[in-house]
């Protein structure tokens, strides 16, 4: 029985772990626009409704910034003629806002570059704009009354959105909008991840981030909480992943499952993630099922160890991978800073100093590991070789998730913009 057991375990790892590509062949991939295109990073102002266009190396110059809200006043008077609707509007202003209403959480450009879709909580959608105009070019409304982090497929066909308070994830044609299939999360669905080859998609669910119930010996209020990964095509759960046994079997039955930021290995043999409140990361093992290494970064002593102020749930909060796989970036949100950490030893690299990062990603030429300073209205990139900054950029207000797209290699911005 447990040989079988485990032949099936290693089966289904099988099933999920992808071939590794060689180091320069990622790198260069990542380099290469289409013809007639321009790569660049899009950066969502979350407070704004705006998105800033950048160079995606280099200078990390702006392009130009598109509005992500032009149908305000149509979403406006929706909301205010439900009172449901608009009593949650005004539950994400005062929670999960601070204060601030959320008008574009994450976004991807469509292939041909004419295109992007974005997820705005507060609106409780995803939308589609046209990049030359400006306008809507199809909306969404999910499921519940919040929209959150997206994931696009590989070959930037499809769109997987988080519907956060309906414990559901939908696939959508990116460039119809048409909803293609659907899949039940855990409590609060969150990051969404494509594995390289399409065949499936991993969610992560954080439960209830809003409470004040934020001691270890409370955790168990926070929700259901659990990995869950579905086949991409027919959208039918292949596995659940429930941290909570791995991080016990580890030794962390104080740690909270909730998986906030992951991302994978090269080969997708490793997932690395980061957990509410806790200032590092773990690796977990694909294959075995089991967390492998945790890392502890420092801690700043300037950040309140009262944990009902930091901003749901998060200590840190936003991690990367340069695409030989060496190195990884995370932004430590809470504490103040970002760092690369060396992915053989653990051992990170100079604390840059950030207005609470919020995000991390890589720039185009895989070189600078990006970083969005939500409270310094900059992006902030860090040569992944040195750990050292390279420059910042400034952008719109409380700018949140930041993606590697394209535009057409003459685009400046909307017309009449």
């Amino acid at each position: 029985m447990a040989a079988s057991r485990t032949r099936h375990l290693c089966s289904v790892a099988a099933a999920l772990v992808l071939t590794v590509a060689a180091p320069a062949t990622a790198a260069s991939a990542r380099s290469a626009a289409p013809a007639g295109l321009r790569e660049v990073l899009f950066v969502g102002n979350n407070w704004d409704g705006t998105a800033d266009v950048i160079r995606s190396s280099g200078d990390f110059a702006k392009i130009g910034r598109i509005n992500v809200i032009p149908d305000k006043d149509a979403r406006m008077a929706e909301i205010n003629a439900d009172p449901i609707k608009w009593i949650y509007f005004q539950a994400i202003r005062n929670s999960v806002g601070e204060g601030h209403d959320q008008f574009a959480d994450d976004m991807y450009s469509t292939p041909d570059g004419r295109s992007v879709v974005v997820s705005r909580p507060s609106f409780a959608d995803v939308v589609s704009l046209d990049l030359a105009t400006g306008k809507v070019n199809w909306r969404f409304p999910v499921s519940g009354y919040r929209a959150d982090h997206m994931a696009v497929s590989p070959d930037g066909t499809r769109v997987a959105v988080s519907a956060s308070t309906a414990n559901t994830v939908h696939v959508l044609d990116i460039d119809t909008g048409k909803q293609l299939g659907s899949f039940a999360t855990g409590d609060k669905p969150h990051e969404n991840i494509f594995t390289k080859d399409g065949k499936y998609i991993w969610n992560m669910s954080i439960g209830d981030v809003n409470t004040d119930l934020d001691s270890p010996g409370w955790d168990w209020t926070k929700g259901d909480r659990h990995i869950t990964v579905v086949d991409a095509t027919t959208y039918k759960q292949v596995k659940v992943i429930d941290m909570r046994q791995r991080l016990d079997a580890f030794g962390l039955k104080d740690f909270s499952d909730a998986v906030r930021p992951a991302v994978f290995s090269a080969d997708e043999s490793k997932l690395y993630f980061q957990v509410s409140f806790f200032n590092g990361f773990l690796e977990y093992d694909v294959a075995t099922d089991k967390i492998t290494r945790m890392k502890t970064l420092p801690k700043n002593p300037a950040t309140s160890e009262d944990r009902t102020t930091w901003v749901n749930d998060s200590r840190h909060h936003g991690i990367s991978m340069n695409p030989e796989g060496t190195k990884l970036c995370v932004a430590g949100t809470m504490d103040d800073y970002a760092t690369v950490v060396d992915r053989a030893s653990l051992q990170e690299g100079p604390l840059v100093a950030t207005s609470k990062p919020y995000w991390a990603t890589v720039s185009g030429d895989g070189k600078d590991c990006i970083v969005s300073e939500s409270g310094a209205d900059q992006v902030t990139a860090i040569d992944f070789a040195t750990g050292k900054k390279v420059t910042s950029a400034p952008v719109g207000d409380h700018p949140q998730r930041v993606r590697l797209g394209h535009v057409q290699a003459d685009w400046t911005g909307p017309s009449g913009s």
